[in-house]
């Protein structure tokens, strides 16, 4: 948003924590980079108005509500959609544009209608309850028509933020895997989405991985009577958002390449292989829209051999946007991370506190998707050692969320040493909650 007075422009600071220090013959680097985005408005508030009336409305969002047939088992869960969407509209505020889809094995727009986006005040919130009334269940469910069709209404408005909020409560049936693999490669990069799955009969790793491919979040709404709450807060979220299309650039000298990219808080994400091109030893990675907010980023590098009490800058990271132009505007954080060679056995044997921590994070997520699988795979002794590891690593971190969750489908004997038994009887909504969440982390304790 460029025409946005500078007192309203989010400022961007980027912090590394690491340890440079390396032993003769070391080339692995690890860095946390905590980036952190303030000023730019308060979550809920916004753009103020007057920005609105001068420069047109800095978001759009797409609500795309499932309305296949299983909506209406139990007959609630069509009525709790409803209002959720319209808790959502109401949180809308004014000059956003914005639309309604009903999703089947079709798209079909709800409001406004004709390809068009309305523009929310009180008359059109008011409009688009008035047609939600008439979303009915009946259908099947192909996800990546509704993601067509709401990139298609998204890509006519021009604004700063372009966000979807999708709702299912089945699989994606009538549409293949590539299918909808397809649809997500379409629309990546072109608007952020935030899914969510209500009930237990939908599949845990189509949600998760709509949100994931375009950089949005995922969660359950087990009961469909918190689908209102939950919208809500979503809304607000998406409300807050002020910068879009944010990358985290690295820059490595010659010899060094990246072991991986990984952002570990507030959800572990993989955007090693999203990585863009972006000039000599350069890539940009993905981070998506920005409110007021932290997040951090694993960085590992590898870095050439070199002799003791040598040191060199292995990467430099900074954080931009796309302009109109096709070229980039530099948002002025940076953060270096550095290599230095040594003898001293002390310093190249300590590990970075942050480093460590979050190394035990993507562990924790990765061993609660494992261990699940195992699980319903039938390799019972399998599911025990990865979610007692699991257990192990949460309690060791202080992640008191996820140690609830896993505490619902094992017994635990002793937290310390990961030593767990499954339950016997796990409910479907326990299990699916611990698998949807296994990815959110907590920050370093400082």
């Amino acid at each position: 948003m460029a025409n946005l007075a500078k007192s309203n422009v989010p400022q961007f600071s980027a912090d590394v924590y690491q340890n440079e220090f390396l032993p003769e013959g070391g080339r692995e680097v690890n860095a946390i980079v905590t980036v952190t985005s303030t000023g730019g408005g308060t979550i809920g508030s916004g753009v103020p108005h007057a920005y609105t009336q001068r420069y047109g409305p800095s978001a759009a969002v797409a609500i795309m509500v499932d309305c296949s047939g299983s909506m209406d088992y139990p007959p609630t869960k069509m009525r709790n959609a409803r209002d959720a969407t319209a808790a959502a509209i109401d949180t809308l505020r004014d000059g956003v544009h914005f639309t309604v889809i009903a999703g089947t094995h079709v798209a079909k727009e709800v409001y406004p209608g004709g390809g068009r986006l309305a523009v929310a005040d009180a008359g059109t919130r008011e409009q688009a309850k008035q047609a939600l009334r008439r979303l009915t269940a009946g259908g099947g469910t192909a996800v990546g028509t509704w993601l067509r069709l709401a990139d298609r209404l998204l890509s006519s408005a021009d604004v700063a933020i372009r966000h979807g909020v999708l709702l299912t409560d089945g699989r994606n049936e009538h549409e293949s895997p590539q299918g909808l693999r397809a649809a997500l490669a379409e629309c990546a990069g072109r608007f952020t989405c935030d899914a969510r799955g209500v009930g237990t009969d939908w599949e845990v790793k189509e949600v998760t991985g709509i949100a994931s491919a375009l950089l949005g979040t995922a969660d359950i709404v087990a009961d469909p009577a918190h689908l209102s709450d939950d919208f809500t807060r979503m809304m607000e979220t998406t409300m807050g958002k002020e910068v879009a299309d944010v990358a985290l650039r690295v820059w490595t000298p010659v010899g060094t390449t990246i072991g991986f990219v990984k952002q570990v808080a507030p959800t572990v994400e993989e955007l090693t292989g999203r990585r863009t091109e972006a000039g000599p030893r350069a890539g940009d990675y993905p981070t998506g829209s920005w409110g007021d907010e932290s997040r951090d980023y694993h960085l590992c590098v590898q870095v050439p051999a070199a002799g003791l009490g040598q040191e060199m800058l292995a990467a430099r990271v900074s954080l931009v946007v796309p302009q109109p132009d096709g070229g980039v505007r530099n948002l002025g954080a940076q953060g270096l991370v550095r290599a230095v060679w040594t003898d001293d056995m002390t310093a190249t044997t300590s590990i970075n506190p942050q480093v460590a921590h979050y190394t035990g994070q993507a562990e924790l997520a990765q061993a609660i998707q494992q261990g699940i699988e195992l699980r319903k795979e039938g390799n019972f002794d399998g599911a025990t050692a990865r979610l007692g590891r699991a257990v192990q690593l949460a309690s060791a971190s202080g992640n008191a969320d996820t140690a609830k969750l896993l505490a619902k489908v094992v017994d635990v004997v002793d937290a310390a040493t990961g030593t767990v038994r499954l339950k016997a009887k796990v409910a479907e909504a326990d299990e699916m909650t611990l698998e949807t969440r296994s990815t959110k982390t907590v920050r370093v304790k400082k």
